[in-house]
């Protein structure tokens, strides 16, 4: 009798309106499709896409709509005011593109009117006195000067007058929309806001992301933004004109003008998004591709996987101490190349294939010892400023496999802090990027590399690195990228080893814990996931290990056998993979 009324009660469980009570489903699960997919840092940008893609839109077509849509519905990453990196994939060509719309320094910017130094030399200055106050730096870091030219809008209609199918119009209407009719704010977006305080500086900023003086704008309220619908509205209309020249541009010109900024309007007009050839090398067997200079962030995760290529991850299992030994060590020598030699090559020779040779990959090799942590001066460069985290990405894909990764930044959380009256537009803060001191190790903490010196018109470093990965057939199988600043080569290592060395799902792999070891110091970052066990085992081997919060949000799509599986992070709320209806 027993026996029959557990059965029952079973079967009534699962059948009752064909759901179960319970809800068994691994939060590590992604999302499975046979057509096209986007995974973006928000739930509200992620079904754009797939609208986009629903109305007969291409996987670049949907990487427009979602971002501009991110600038609505996650301003302190999202952005027209700012830059990133973007590979496409075009699957009739087998051809992969690297659109390079990185910020850039302003045409008639110097040293001087940066630091207001007019008077401290009788010549020009090449790089900021040592005896200049520290806290001085700020400047390029909160306000107007820190502002260097935003790509974005010419980043993303380049990549739609190239190969986008449908107008421009209407890829940009349901971001228009979002912008005219509000979104709800999220408890995110509100503790974002409350934890700005450049937000509160700038009167325009404080207008839009306060209900009153001191409030931010409530969770669950509904955020407006009518001068960006109609800076979007222009845009649609006009193109890269409705940003860069006429009304939109006026009201940037006037606002730098009136606030001590340094971006005039040749400086928009003469902006340019570039296309380069991406970056690659072969990691068991697959091909990999990400953004190669101005990003130090691609030289530092290739440069990681060529080192691991030396050994047998597998060997060891994803979660032992030798594992973690081995990746940390791969990526401070990731990070002892893109900090010696990287910055803008239109301004200097970046020696890309000697920092990716074999030669190279042997020389940091034999630094290694599987036994304990090396020390910093064994690492030596062949011949570094801090970046903020709030950066975010997003990978596409369609039915008929064209593919983008991208990611972009406003650099800091809400960029400089500053929106440009009228328009909505929220400014990067990418000045604070460059280096402006050389050598000098007071700068965040550490030299910086001369191949980033502050020069006008220069594209500062970044560590972004959007990344696509081929099999040995030369068919696509992952997407992936992250925000996170130093932090976004370690996440994507980990990704990456997790899905190929461990063959795990792209959701177990995500959520593997993550650690982050930069040069030249000698600490370990750990997430808090991250055992006991293997903490300790770290310490043994030498390595000073800190606890740390989460590192990076990778937004990937793996493809098995036409297969599409999308995982959005959890280390970001409101993150969301969404599909097509097959």
């Amino acid at each position: 009798m027993h026996r029959f009324l557990i059965s029952s009660i079973l079967l009534l469980s699962f059948n009752i309106d064909s759901r179960s009570y319970i809800d068994y489903e691994s939060p590590y699960h992604p999302v499975v499709g046979k057509s096209g997919m986007v995974v973006s840092q928000n739930y509200l940008s992620s079904d754009i896409g797939v609208e986009i893609l629903n109305k007969g839109g291409n996987a670049i077509d949907a990487a427009v709509a979602v971002g501009f849509s991110l600038a609505v519905t996650l301003p302190r990453a999202g952005n027209l005011g700012g830059g990133g990196f973007m590979l496409i994939y075009i699957k009739e060509e087998e051809r992969i593109y690297f659109i390079d719309y990185r910020s850039r320094s302003p045409l008639n910017s110097n040293l001087e009117n940066i630091f207001d130094l007019i008077n401290y030399s009788n010549k020009p200055l090449e790089t900021v006195p040592i005896d200049f106050d520290y806290e001085q730096f700020d400047i390029v870091d909160v306000g107007y000067k820190a502002s260097a030219v935003p790509g974005t809008v010419a980043g993303l209609l380049e990549a739609h007058s190239r190969f986008g199918k449908l107008e421009l119009k209407e890829v940009l209407a349901p971001a228009i929309k979002q912008a005219s009719d509000g979104v709800l704010v999220s408890y995110d977006l509100h503790k974002a806001i409350e934890s700005t305080p450049r937000l509160f500086s700038d009167i325009e900023s404080r207008k839009i992301y306060f209900e009153s003086e001191m409030t931010p704008i409530k969770e669950n309220s509904l955020l407006k933004l009518p001068d960006l619908a109609r800076t979007l509205t222009l845009i649609s209309k006009k193109g890269k004109d409705g940003f860069y020249k006429g009304e939109t541009a006026k009201k940037i010109v006037k606002a730098m003008k009136s606030y001590d900024g340094l971006i005039e309007q040749k400086d928009l007009e003469a902006y340019k998004a570039d296309f380069a050839e991406p970056i690659t090398t072969i990691y068991r067997n697959k091909k990999v591709y990400t953004a190669g200079p101005p990003s130090g962030g691609g030289i530092t995760l290739l440069t990681s996987l060529n080192i691991l290529s030396n050994y047998d991850l597998n060997k060891y299992k994803s979660n032992s101490v030798i594992t973690y030994h081995l990746l940390s060590e791969a990526i401070r020598r990731g990070h002892n190349n893109r900090s010696s030699e990287v910055g803008d090559p239109r301004y200097v020779n970046v020696p890309t294939k000697e920092l990716l040779s074999k030669a190279r990959t042997n020389e940091l090799n034999k630094t290694i010892n599987l036994r304990r942590s090396s020390k910093p001066y064994a690492i030596k460069p062949i011949s570094i400023k801090n970046e903020s985290r709030d950066t975010t990405h997003f990978s596409i894909v369609d039915a008929d496999g064209n593919a983008v990764s991208n990611t972009y930044t406003l650099g800091a959380s809400f960029g400089s802090g500053v929106t440009i009256p009228g328009t909505g537009i929220l400014m990067n803060n990418q000045m604070n990027n460059l280096m402006y001191r050389s050598g000098d190790v007071a700068i965040e903490g550490r030299g910086v590399s001369l191949a980033n010196r502050f020069k006008p018109g220069k594209r500062p470093m970044s560590t972004m690195a959007p990344v696509m990965i081929f099999n040995e057939q030369n068919k696509l199988e992952l997407i992936t990228g992250s925000p996170g600043g130093s932090y976004i080569p370690g996440a994507i290592l980990r990704v990456v080893t997790g899905v190929i060395d461990f063959d795990l799902s792209i959701g177990d792999a995500t959520m593997l814990p993550r650690i982050h070891k930069d040069w030249p110091y000698e600490g370990i970052d750990y997430e808090k996931t991250l055992s006991s066990d293997i903490i300790n085992g770290l310490n043994k081997m030498g390595h000073k290990t800190s606890p740390n919060k989460t590192m990076g949000s990778t937004q990937s799509i793996h493809i098995i056998d036409g297969v599409r599986y999308g995982y959005a992070d959890l280390r970001r709320p409101n993150a969301s993979a969404s599909a097509q209806k097959n």
